[in-house]
């Protein structure tokens, strides 16, 4: 915002670029130093509003360290992916900027008034992405269907965070300080109300069934880049808030409603899987497919809190896959949006039936399509099935019914992706009309490295976990054991 505005636009692309590269290099050189037994780490807490018990406190620990690295990888691919914008590129620049700083400020926010903070001001920020630079005036619709759904969500919120407040003594609003403390303990009816204010707000943000329904349009009307960051950062805020805020700060109720919680998820999974299937529109098919990766962290959260029929490591081993979904969605749907853009770039529609045969006129774009589609699925080999494989295992010991019935989430997503690549990708070619002159072009350099880098690395971790799993499962340790209380 500061450089003259004589300043080519491609210089605040490259400002953009090297900001976001050197935030990744500070988030590795700070995982190359995290104790994994630790607990929270690099903290530091200022006096803010103190009379009102509100601090500036901020730290990592193995739940939250994961996402802070995977918010710096998918923003600085999505700077890489635009390099091709050409309008309006200096508010484009300085939004995604804010949209990473609030991103971060919330993935190690400690205090329920900074994450709060962070939460609203995330939405502010992907609502002008929408709206300014999606497709025309459907976007600004979606756009402001977001705002609202989440706008509202994040006021229940807030009512949950001053229900803990209040029940604090001496008042804060410091999660540590609540941790430790676990205000709500026996307040039957109490309790309840805050975790469904709090659940409430937080499953606007995941989003889950039946709060699902601001999604699909805001991804399909949203620019490339800004579904990537929606799908891959923003929605993630809303499954960290349950294990961060919700599983910890109010155990009794977590135990008490775990069982309604493990419905809503795999209800999510199902119908995010069916609904997807009936889908025509790539981007929007992808979208929904969120709604179902999202469902298996809910059963997972949920089946942690159920401590009848299970045993702590099992706990542990769901809030750890729960952990490692957030991480392998990010990477892998981030990738199908930036490759779903590319589509749209080529032949300016998502439709499926407009395609043909892309294996011949794009031979990279067909490879990489279809490696992201079965990486989505859980193929093993990739970092999504490590996730599910920990959610189902730590889910069957408590929830045998419900876990069987999310396993069939995986064949859906499989039928859905594979007919989606056989319709696009093979068969003879047929194009749009509006590419017909043109050609359909096959991945550029910018568009590879973004989209095949985010796939490589859940390819890292789909072989090789340990490095990401020995920072996840002490602190899920710690969560279950909060739980359990």
């Amino acid at each position: 915002m500061l450089l003259p505005g004589r300043f080519p636009e491609r210089a605040y692309l490259w400002v953009w670029i090297t900001t976001t590269a050197v935030d990744l290099a500070l988030v590795i050189a700070l995982w190359a130093g995290f104790d994994s037994q630790g607990g929270v780490q690099y903290e530091q807490r200022v006096r803010w509003i103190p009379g009102a018990g509100v601090s500036y406190h901020v730290g990592v620990d193995g739940l939250s360290l994961p996402l802070v690295a995977l918010t710096c990888v998918l923003f600085l691919a999505v700077a890489v992916y635009s390099l091709r914008e050409t309008s309006g590129v200096r508010p484009y620049v300085c939004l995604f900027l804010f949209l990473q700083t609030a991103s971060l400020g919330l993935f190690v926010a400690l205090d329920l008034i900074l994450f709060f903070v962070f939460f609203d001001l995330s939405i502010v920020g992907m609502f002008f992405v929408i709206a300014g630079w999606g497709h025309g005036e459907r976007a600004r619709a979606a756009a402001l269907k977001f705002f609202l759904y989440t706008f509202i969500g994040s006021l229940a919120l807030l009512l949950g965070f001053i229900g803990l407040y209040l029940a604090a003594d001496p008042h804060t609003f410091d999660i540590v300080d609540l941790t430790r403390a676990n205000p709500l303990a026996g307040h039957g009816v109490h309790a309840s109300l805050v975790l469904l204010a709090i659940g409430v707000g937080l499953a606007v943000k995941t989003p889950t069934v039946p709060f699902h329904t601001w999604l699909p349009p805001a991804h399909t009307e949203a620019p490339a880049a800004g579904s990537a960051i929606l799908a891959a950062v923003l929605l993630k805020m809303g499954t960290y808030g349950f294990v961060r805020i919700a599983m910890p700060l109010l155990p009794g109720s977590w135990r008490h409603y775990a069982l309604a919680i493990v419905i809503v998820g795999v209800f999510s999974v199902v119908y995010g899987a069916l609904v997807a299937l009936a889908q025509t529109d790539f981007k929007r098919m992808i979208a929904y497919t969120s709604v179902n990766h999202m469902g298996y962290i809910i059963l997972a959260v949920g089946a942690a809190g159920a401590l009848a029929g299970t045993d702590a490591q099992a706990r542990s081993l769901a809030v750890t896959g729960a952990v490692t979904q957030m991480v392998s969605h990010g990477l892998v749907t981030g990738a199908l949006f930036l490759l779903a853009g590319v589509l749209y770039d080529r032949g300016q529609t998502y439709e499926i039936d407009a395609y043909s045969g892309l294996a011949a006129h794009a031979p990279r774009f067909a490879a990489a399509t279809g490696v992201a589609a079965f990486a989505s699925l859980g193929i093993p080999g990739f970092s999504g099935f490590i996730a599910e494989f920990q959610i189902f295992t730590g889910s069957l010991a408590s929830q045998a019914i419900a876990t069987a019935i999310a396993v069939t989430g995986i064949l859906i997503t499989a039928a859905l992706f594979l007919r989606a690549l056989r319709a696009m990708l093979l068969g003879a070619p047929r194009l749009p009309p509006s590419v017909h002159t043109t050609g359909f072009g096959d991945l550029k350099g910018r568009e590879a490295v973004s989209s095949i880098g985010l796939l490589a690395l859940a390819l890292l971790i789909g072989i090789a976990p340990r490095w990401l799993l020995d920072v996840i499962e002490p602190a899920s340790r710690t969560v279950t054991d909060l739980v359990a209380r």
